[in-house]
Order: structure tokens, then sequence, then C-alpha cells
């Protein structure tokens, strides 16, 4: 007897596991059929793009729709800007640094025509266009625009990714705004006066300013992110159509350029050495660093792929 009720329970136990098997398996079968939209972003939903200096650009927002069946009617998705998403993700990420606290993007910067876009019945996305205009943004901020979904027309939209803040971020072709337009630095360094010449291996960090001026460090004076450290130290670089450079003072530092030397003639180059392409600056001038005048010769390069960048 004991024996049959031993059976009993084990079969009764099986069936429970079974059945508690199959629910499982009905509801991801569900879950993996449902069509859910999400707005695209990286982390913190977070979307950045560059936007060249000079020209008015378009960037997008775009949507993905998941699901394992083709949707039968259009969604039609509304947005609206949330100013309250940009303060959590200061909070979030730099709590009272306020230094470190990024900006919304000036409304005089953009045009969004519309705030609504359709992911269109059987598609898998939508984009929503946004008109930037960068002239005048600074490399050292980081600007957005806070957008989440009001309301959509049908299906169901991810709670995690129904809200994104676009970052605009300025380039143009000789650097990007975000600290990773590096170029190696070959240089001389004499102090003025003396003969002997320092020999200086290295790199510098390149920002975009306009549409033909970067900026980099003076002499060997080290890059920090820090407003104090550039404007007491920085110099930019115009590039002309003739690719001739005009050296000028960012803020406070002292600089003059040196023409007529062959070696260093102040211009912007692309050199092909038969293997590779670069980028190159041949630079002359004198600057005045705490007191002290110096004369820094430097070449500096960056190499890149011609056809990605046609690309991009």
């Amino acid at each position: 007897m004991k024996k049959f009720s031993y059976i009993k329970y084990s079969a009764l136990a099986a069936f429970a596991v079974i059945n508690l098997s199959c629910e499982r398996d009905e509801i991801f079968e569900r879950e993996q059929y449902k069509n859910v939209f999400a707005l695209i972003s990286e982390n913190d939903n977070v979307s950045s793009k560059f936007h060249d200096l000079g020209s008015e650009t378009i960037g997008y927002v775009a949507a993905s729709l998941g699901g394992t069946t083709p949707t039968n009617k259009p969604i039609e998705v509304n947005l609206i800007e949330d100013p309250t998403l940009i303060d959590e993700y200061n909070r979030t990420n730099f709590d009272v640094d306020h230094s470190k606290y990024v900006r919304p993007l000036p409304t005089s910067k953009y045009d969004i025509e519309k705030y609504s876009f359709t992911i269109p019945a059987g598609d898998i996305g939508g984009r929503l266009p946004i008109r930037i205009r960068p002239d005048g943004l600074s490399p050292d901020s980081s600007y957005f625009i806070p957008l989440r979904v009001e309301s959509h027309s049908s299906y169901e939209v991810n709670p995690e990714k129904s809200f994104l803040l676009y970052r605009v971020r300025i380039k143009n072709y000789w650097a990007r705004a975000d600290g990773n337009t590096i170029y190696s630095m070959r240089a001389r360094l004499r102090q003025d006066g003396s003969a002997f010449e320092l020999q200086l291996p290295g790199t510098k960090i390149m920002h975009p300013i306009g549409e033909r001026e970067v900026r980099i460090m003076v002499g060997n004076e080290a890059y920090s992110s820090n407003v104090n450290v550039f404007n007491r130290a920085a110099i930019t670089l115009l590039i002309g159509e003739d690719n001739k450079v005009t050296i000028r003072p960012y803020k406070d530092v002292e600089v003059q350029q040196i023409d007529g030397d062959s070696d260093y003639p102040n211009t912007f180059a692309i050199e092909d050495d038969g293997f590779k392409t670069y980028k190159t600056f041949l630079l002359n001038y004198y600057f005045r660093m705490d007191g002290v005048v110096y004369q820094m010769k430097e070449e500096l390069r960056l190499e890149f792929d011609p056809d990605e960048e046609t690309r991009l």
C-alpha cells in the first residue's frame, strides 16, 4: 500500500512539473511573438550623433520593432520633449558635480518639424528627423535633446526604451569633439636665446572649434578637460582654403607664428607614403609661458582611411 501511494505521489509530482513547464513554454512563446518597439539608444538611453560644423545637417531618432510575426497595422508614435530626463541623467551620473552637467541643446540650434513618426505595417523600424545647426557649440560641453514616447497607436513600447537623450556632438574634417582625435607629435622645443633644442615625441588631442578651425595645447603643455587649463594654454589653428595655417591664441596664451621656414611652413597636407595616409600639420611659432619665451617646431600626424571617411 505504501509503495502504491509513493508511485501515485511521484506521478502527480511529475504531472505538475510537466504542466508548469508547458505553461512556461506557452508564456515564452507568447512573449516571443509579441510586437514591441523601442527607441534605439546606447548606454543610459543616450543616442550620440556627430554633426559637421559649417552647415545644417540632419540627424535621426530611430525606433526598432521586435517580434517574430509581421505587424498588420502601422504604429503611429508621438514624442514630446521632457527636460526632466536631463535632470535625472545629471543626478545619476554626476550627483553634485555641476561642472560636468550636460546641457539642453539651445532651441536656436535645432528644428523638429513633427514630433511623430510611423512604423509602417509589416516594417521593423521608423525614424524622426531633426535638423541641427551646430555652429557656435562648444567642444567641451555635452548638448542633449530629451525625448519621450507620449503615445502610440498600437502594439507595445518597451518601457525601458521609451525615452532617449539625443546628444549632439560637433566635428569637422580635422577633429571630433569627443577627445579621441589624437595626433602623433614630433617636435623641437627651444627656449628663446638658447641653442639647445629639446626633442619632444608625444601626442596632442585636437578639438574642432569651427568649420575650418581646431584647438590644441601650446608647446608641450599637458591637456586636461578643464576650462582653466585650455583657457590658459591652448591655441587654435585656422586652416585656409589653400591649406595655409594661421596660429592664434584660444584665450590667454601669447603666441606668434613664424613663417618662412621650409621645413615647418605652417601648413596642412594629406600625405600618402604608399601604405598609409596621414593628415599632417607642420607648425612653427613662439609662445610665452610663465614669463619665458619658447620656440616650438612641430609635426602633427593622424593616420586615416580616406575611403572610410568618405562614407561617414
